[in-house]
Order: C-alpha cells, then sequence, then structure tokens
C-alpha cells in the first residue's frame, strides 16, 4: 500500500483536455503541455523559468488552434496520469489555490507565451465554507475547471493558461506550481484593443515572487485569510467589469492559422489522419501503403503524454491496405472516406459550471479510492 501511495503522490498534475461548451476537443488537442511523457505531471522548476508561462514545452506552438466564441464555456481538464490510464487529477496532499490566466497574441505561431500582457480571469483560494482548497474541489469535480469567456473578450488569438499552486512542501522552499496553455481563437464581432490598467497586466514569469505570503503560506497550521498569489481578477467591460475598451470593430475575427481539417478520418492530439489516394493498380497500392506508414509515423512522432490511442487506430486502417496489396486487391483504399473509430478515454462526466464548487463524491474519486484498494501492499 506504501508503495502505491508513494507512485500516486508521484504523479503530480499536468493540464491535458480542452473542453469548449462541454464538448472535449480531445486528448492534447490544441494544448500546450510538456512533451516528455516522464516528467509532463512535474511541478515548473524555477520561478523565474519561462517554463512558467505555459509550462516546460510550453514556448513551442502546437498545430492546433481551438475555436471558441466570446462568452463560451472553456473547461481544462487535469490529470495525474497524463494518458488517463489511471484515475486521478492530484494527489490530496497537494494543497491550494487554483487561476485561470489569458493572454492575446497576434502570432500563434511565433509570439511568445513567456513576457508581458497577461490577465488573471479567475481565482479560488480557499473556501471557509467548505473547509476545502481550490485543489480540493478539483479533485472533487474530475479533474475539471470551467470558466465562461468574458463576452466582450476582443476576438482575437488568445492563450488561456490554468494554474494550479500546491502548498504542501512550502516549508522547504518548495511551492509547486503547474500548468499549461490552451490556444484558442475567440471569435467575436469586437476587435477593439483591452486597455488593461497596469495593476492587472502582468509579465509570466514574474507574476509571482519568492518569499511572498502567498508562496509561504502553511496549510498545517494556517493563519487565514489566504493571501491569493499574483494580480487581481480583471473584469471586462460589459462583463460587469471595469475595463475599457478603444478602437471599437464590427469586422468578424477569422482563423488563417491552426484550423483542424474537416476531412480527417481520425485525430491524435494535433495530428490528423488523411485518406489516401484512390489506386486501381499494384504499384498504386503499395505507393498508398507506404503514404499511409508515414503519416502513422509522424502521428506516433508527434504524440504528447495524453498518448497514441488513434495513431494506432490509424496504423490498422494502413495494415489493411498493405493486406490487400498482398492478396492482389488492387482497387482501393478499402472503406474509402470512412471516419475511423475514436479510442481516447472516455471524457469525464458533469463538467463543472463556471466557479462551481459543489460538492460531490465522484465516479474519479470512487474510481481512486477502488484501485488503490485493489493494489494495496
Amino acid at each position: 500500500m506504501a508503495t502505491v501511495l508513494a507512485t500516486v503522490a508521484d504523479a503530480h498534475s499536468v493540464f491535458t483536455t480542452l473542453f469548449v461548451n462541454d464538448v472535449s476537443q480531445g486528448d492534447g488537442t490544441c494544448v500546450r503541455m510538456n512533451m516528455d511523457p516522464q516528467h509532463c505531471s512535474s511541478p515548473i522548476a524555477g520561478l523565474e523559468s519561462e517554463d512558467m508561462a505555459c509550462g516546460a514545452s510550453g514556448s513551442k506552438p502546437v498545430a492546433f488552434t481551438c475555436l471558441a466564441t466570446a462568452g463560451a464555456k472553456l473547461t481544462f481538464e487535469w490529470r495525474m496520469w497524463a494518458d488517463g490510464s489511471q484515475p486521478g487529477a492530484i494527489d490530496i496532499s497537494h494543497k491550494g489555490p487554483c487561476a485561470i490566466y489569458a493572454k492575446q497574441i497576434q502570432d500563434m505561431t511565433s509570439d511568445s507565451a513567456a513576457g508581458p500582457g497577461w490577465i488573471k480571469l479567475w481565482e479560488e483560494g480557499y473556501d471557509d465554507s467548505t473547509g476545502k482548497w481550490c485543489t480540493e474541489k478539483l479533485i472533487d469535480n474530475n479533474g475539471l475547471m470551467s470558466i465562461d469567456i468574458p463576452k466582450s473578450l476582443p476576438g482575437g488569438y488568445w492563450l488561456f493558461r490554468p494554474e494550479l499552486l500546491a502548498l504542501q512542501n512550502v516549508q522547504a522552499n518548495d511551492p509547486q506550481f503547474y500548468t499549461g496553455c490552451a490556444q484558442v481563437l475567440v471569435q467575436s464581432d469586437n476587435t477593439a484593443a483591452v486597455n488593461v490598467p497596469a495593476e492587472y497586466s502582468v509579465s509570466i514569469p514574474g507574476h509571482v515572487q519568492a518569499g511572498e505570503p502567498a508562496l509561504t503560506f502553511d496549510i498545517y497550521s494556517p493563519n487565514f485569510p489566504y493571501p491569493m498569489p499574483g494580480p487581481k481578477v480583471y473584469t471586462f467591460a460589459g462583463s460587469e467589469t471595469k475595463a475599457q475598451m478603444s478602437s471599437a470593430s464590427s469586422k468578424t475575427v477569422t482563423q488563417s492559422k491552426g484550423q483542424i481539417p474537416s476531412d480527417y478520418l481520425i485525430k491524435n492530439a494535433n495530428w490528423v489522419g488523411v485518406e489516401v489516394a484512390s489506386y486501381t493498380t499494384e504499384d498504386g497500392c503499395w505507393k498508398a501503403s507506404e503514404a499511409c506508414f508515414n503519416q502513422v509515423e509522424n502521428c506516433y512522432n508527434t504524440a504528447p503524454p495524453t498518448g497514441s490511442a488513434n495513431c494506432r487506430v490509424f496504423e490498422e486502417k494502413c495494415d489493411g491496405i498493405s493486406a490487400a496489396c498482398d492478396a492482389g486487391d488492387f482497387n482501393g483504399p478499402p472503406n474509402k472516406g470512412e471516419k475511423l473509430q475514436d479510442q481516447e478515454p472516455e471524457p469525464p462526466s458533469n463538467l463543472p459550471a463556471p466557479g462551481e464548487t459543489k460538492k460531490r463524491r465522484t465516479r474519479r474519486a470512487r474510481a481512486m479510492t477502488s484501485w488503490l484498494f485493489r493494489n494495496r501492499g
């Protein structure tokens, strides 16, 4: 039992999946995360590291940018195990606050995530009414946290950055930050610039400092209230906010980069498998087989720690083409254009409403208890 618990505690947490209006965009899709499967759930190493912006590997954009309208609900899923092979969001010992930040950028492929321009959209620390930290509520909510995009948020390319801070090791000078970023194109008629007062706009890294009260708070002998880290939450004009807009425009933002193709057969994170060219000859059959397996290789090579389950699905399609070539069937491809069955883990049920703090015993919490019981010493 001790070995099992140690393994769980070492798993930490990683942001894996974005939902838009309760619809999963796919594990890893549009998500910048640490690409090292062995360390993807580890906390950020150093408060001054550029990894504080979007996590390790977070300076590199991913291929796809998801669409969401201003006012849409965004939900961020956290897991102990990126591929969902075992249940859990974060170990119960990792108590602390949560936040969601956002930064508007002009070019998702080249603009830096690290640096100025970040604003905080939401935060939660310790809830006196429930006696729970935000991370404990995250566990209650199947590892999910939700916000509504402010309706007056200007359209354009945005990075949305969920953040967890675990305080269990602050006595060893080790506040543990976990983060990642979702690439989102916010669609809105409003393309105005946002004039953010200086006290609301921060640079990441730089939004927190070593030794500040929020990062040294003793959760074992607490002296409440807890002082939240980072800037105050910024509220937008038209969304019960104080923000000021300028140069209003009615031009709707359209996506020019990062579109997810509509004709794909299956998607794995930020890769898609597309149909091979039709063929009627032996040479054409083998060329189609080679082209198919080239796609599979690219899928495996680019798969994030959330897994490669759908790479295997597409590989089976390629095996079918190869088998047909071996059998002398040179008319294909078989089942041309047919969508393939997604094999990603089942999304959690009952996605929380923005700011929901409902206290409940969840399916994942029950699953975790069951798993620990089956695997005890």
